[in-house]
């Protein structure tokens, strides 16, 4: 079974979101399908075809966040030592050498990424390159729009 990295926060948030699915999205899927029912036949009723893939939707989130956290191998980030190299859950800076532009992401899991809340997937190609690396280092990741450097410019954590 393959594992997959996941911080303690990231394992908590989707363990409330599963929690959530199972005892008020589900319950409120079955409520709705129900209701459509009563409205007659099934074929015809646009409510119960919404209703049902309402559902499927729900049961299929809840399916992949329980295999997710089953998979996740949960790392405490605060109680990793600071070697001053970028790793999983270190919060790095960096800066774009070609526009100046400076962004602040800590290196979580697959399943916590967001990039707009600063949080960059280890798979990431950003992230691949800046792995192991230290303050001063340059990442160079080749884009679809061309290849961009960026330099590291703080590590902090992990």
């Amino acid at each position: 079974m393959t594992t997959t990295p996941l911080t303690a926060k990231g394992a908590q948030r989707l363990r409330a979101e599963l929690y959530q699915l199972e005892h008020t999205e589900r319950a409120k899927a079955t409520e709705a399908v129900v209701a459509a029912r009563a409205h007659g036949d099934m074929g015809e009723n646009p409510e119960y075809n919404a209703a049902k893939e309402e559902q499927t939707l729900v049961e299929s989130r809840i399916a992949h966040l329980k295999a997710r956290l089953a998979e996740a191998r949960v790392i405490d980030t605060t109680k990793l030592q600071n070697d001053g190299h970028v790793r999983f859950g270190s919060i790095a800076t960096v800066c774009d050498l070609d526009t100046g532009a400076t962004f602040t992401y800590q290196m979580v899991g697959e399943d916590e990424s967001d990039i707009n809340a600063g949080l960059i997937s280890v798979e990431a190609p950003l992230a691949r390159e800046m792995l192991g690396k230290a303050e001063a280092d340059l990442a160079v990741v080749n884009t679809p729009g061309g290849t961009k450097r960026y330099e590291i410019v703080s590590v902090q954590g992990g």
